[in-house]
């Protein structure tokens, strides 16, 4: 091994993937890709997909020559809990429901949960015991209460008490007998800390049947590492595109719902460092779509079996439509593509064939039973059985890059189409162009819902691809939508690189009606120290706050790295030139004023007005632009209407409140605020959640203690 080497942090990134584990080596001092392997998921193993996460570990160590010493991290994502739910495979849960005085009765009622629906004919069975604690509760209510319920077969236990937020004592009464009894067990409160006893129970009830599975698989996996001498930190991938700790995923499982998906948008965020656009990850079967505001994912309440859980997800849409996806025809036309997909199938791509004859026999068949029974397949002489996927329509209409892994064998891809075209009686560039009209379409409509659905702005938006089969969709639906569009480097292992460089998170929520400057600082504090406790440096940590008047939610969203970055970045800044012409290739219309307004630490803000002319030039629409730039050259925040102030902290602070009451907009439904924006030592601090002018000075103060008078700030409004 080289003196320099030995001097490597090497970050480590595990994809659980439905067919393949991928694993990555990341240098964290330059992000570049130390090596990357990829093993067969070993769902069917006595040791579940741990026997996979183990193997690639191993496996890349060899592949890079890492030495456990130069580990800095490791971290994975899990299909665990998302399979555990959809296959029913979860243990028994006993609920102890608590309550006293008047609202007993209803708290019996919403304790007592019955068998939960998790996907068609699949049941988490559940009993229940109800605790009257009116005059108190005593130990050996709690242990007849439990010990009932294991009699009848729970595995698990979940204490929920109404008030809990409030006063845990009950639920803590329940969870010490069970530790005891070496029974596991989950507090409601410990889970969510919103009101809603019915919703709180059931979030904590899925947690809880988890907990068996998800501990074994978390046991093996960290005994393996340590038995490999590898100290470092053990991360696991959440499903709101964080990581925690394997304690932590020992308490909650539940947050690794849907961690597969969230891999992606870390990498979104972390790797391809989108601050506004649609992210779509395209394997060989399936597509998961996601967006991006402001340089952060959106998120929503998940749901299982058609109820809502008190766990916030990515919002992720997951359509059967992919690179791999087979084709369907009637006629002389390509009617459908997908759900089937050539991997599902049995058969192989045109596109990776070398050699593919002309002498095909073009096919219609039944992949499965259920199935149409107009999929299209192609059959050579030697024995060979193809299809043409969206991969094959791609490489041939030429959207797909020299350099990319989908990039295709053309002259089998023309051979192939040649035959299929033939038997349609249609030329082959407008059959491969009806493929993917067809199987973009699907994906089309879910980013036009998207955009819809969070107000996004079209004309900051980029669309962007990862994955092995980004290239055969992302090209073709950015020109069905008119937007600009990128495929993200090394897109084949993205998910692994989102997992090595995702961010310590954790988010905590609370019911507060109208919560005042200390109800926020308080929460703010409090998920701070959670992601510390987690492993986070101090340093690193941000946190977003976010109030929802509607349903009285007061949250608090912190973040942090296990260690410093102490990247050269030196050796990747651009000139001013270049960071002036990257502002100018981001902004859409006719720039008439374009200018430099400040520079904070190595943060740069351009202002450009442009315009929009409708009916012919009679009448244009003005939009003074703002974007903040770093010295890469990557845009960290993009505004289509913005306004920004700049000066000293003393400055900047003195003027928000005047600035903030500029941009407020007074109509017939009240006041509408704008999102304000801090901008200082590099960070862009977000503090759009907020309800009204004295919350954001109280939280800017805090954010900004460390920062002194005379350093320069800037605060950014969009309006």
């Amino acid at each position: 091994m080289t003196e320099n080497s030995t001097k490597r942090r090497i970050r480590i990134g595990i994809d659980v993937g439905g067919t393949f584990t991928h694993a990555v080596a990341i240098d964290a001092s330059t992000l570049e890709i130390v090596a990357q392997v990829k093993v067969p998921t070993t769902h069917r193993h006595e040791r579940g997909v741990a026997a996979g996460i183990v193997q690639s570990l191993f496996e890349l160590l060899r592949a890079g020559q890492i030495d456990s010493s130069e580990i800095v991290l490791i971290a994975h994502s899990t299909t665990q809990a998302t399979n555990a739910l959809l296959e029913g495979d979860v243990a028994p849960v006993g609920i102890v429901g608590m309550a006293g005085g008047l609202g007993k009765r209803r708290a019996r009622s919403q304790t007592r949960l019955g068998d939960i629906e998790l996907a068609p004919n699949r049941y988490l069975h559940t009993y229940h015991v109800f605790l009257d604690t009116t005059n108190g509760l005593t130990r050996e209510q709690v242990a007849t209460a439990v010990d009932s319920l294991m009699s009848q077969g729970a595995k698990v236990i979940v204490a929920s008490a109404a008030f809990s937020v409030e006063d845990p004592r009950y639920e803590d009464m329940v969870v010490e007998y069970c530790q005891e009894q070496g029974i596991l067990v989950t507090a409601a409160y410990q889970i969510s800390q919103l009101y809603g006893l019915r919703a709180r129970t059931r979030t904590a009830v899925i947690n809880a049947s988890m907990l068996p599975k998800m501990l074994e698989t978390a046991d093996m996996t960290e005994a393996s590492v340590r038995e490999a001498g590898i100290q470092a930190p053990l991360m696991i991938m959440r499903s709101d595109g964080g990581i925690m700790d394997i304690n932590e995923m020992r308490r909650r499982p539940i947050l690794t719902m849907l961690s597969g998906p969230a891999a992606g948008v870390a990498a979104a965020l972390m790797y391809a460092r989108i601050s506004d656009g649609v992210f779509l990850e395209v394997g060989g079967t399936s597509t998961d779509i996601s967006a991006i505001r402001n340089g952060k994912s959106l998120v929503k309440s998940a749901v299982v079996g058609g109820h809502r859980l008190y766990l916030r997800t990515l919002d992720v849409r997951t359509l059967g439509v992919a690179g791999g996806s087979l084709p369907r025809a009637q006629g002389h036309n390509i009617v459908d593509v997908g759900p089937r997909s050539a991997h599902i199938a049995g058969v192989g791509y045109a596109s990776f064939e070398e050699g593919l004859p002309r002498d095909l026999t073009v096919e219609q068949f039944q992949p499965l039973p259920g199935d149409p029974p107009d999929y299209i397949r192609l059959r050579s002489a030697d024995g060979r059985v193809v299809s043409l996927t969206p991969t094959c329509a791609s490489n041939l209409l030429g959207l797909v890059p020299e350099d990319n892994c989908a990039r295709g064998n053309l002259e089998s891809i023309q051979n192939a189409f040649a035959v299929l075209c033939h038997s349609l009686r249609r030329d082959a560039e407008s059959v491969a162009r009806e493929l993917l009209a067809k199987a973009t379409a699907k994906v089309k409509q879910v980013v036009e819902e998207m955009i819809e659905d969070y107000e996004l702005d079209p004309q900051l938006l980029v669309l962007t691809g990862g994955g092995g089969g980004a290239a055969a969709i992302v090209p073709f639906t950015a020109q069905s939508l008119g937007m600009p569009y990128e495929i993200a480097p090394n897109s084949a292992v993205i998910s692994a690189i989102g997992v090595a460089l995702a961010l310590v998170r954790d988010t905590i929520e609370k019911t507060v009606i109208n919560p005042t400057d200390k109800d926020i600082l308080q929460i703010r504090a409090e998920a701070e120290q959670a992601v510390i406790r987690m492993g986070a440096a101090p340093e690193t940590v941000e946190v977003q706050i976010e109030v929802d008047a509607q349903k009285n939610i007061l949250r608090a969203s912190a973040t942090g790295t296990t260690e410093l970055r102490t990247r050269d970045l030196a050796k990747s800044h651009l000139t001013d030139e270049e960071l002036a012409n990257r502002v100018r290739q981001s902004i859409r219309g006719d720039i008439e004023e374009f200018g430099l307004v400040a520079e904070v630490g190595n943060l740069r803000i351009y202002r450009a007005v442009t315009t929009q002319k409708f009916l012919g030039g009679l009448w244009k629409k003005v939009f003074p632009q703002l974007r903040v730039i770093d010295r890469e050259g990557i845009i960290r925040l993009q505004l289509r209407r913005g306004d920004c102030i700049t000066g000293t902290k003393r400055e900047v602070l003195s003027q928000l409140k005047e600035f903030f009451e500029k941009h407020t907009v007074y109509g017939d439904a009240g006041r509408e605020f704008p999102d304000v924006f801090l901008i200082f030592r590099g960070r862009i601090l977000d503090l759009s959640g907020l309800m009204n002018i004295d919350q954001i000075v109280s939280l800017a103060q805090v954010e900004t203690a460390a920062v002194a008078d005379n350093e320069p700030l800037a605060a950014v409004i969009k309006y």
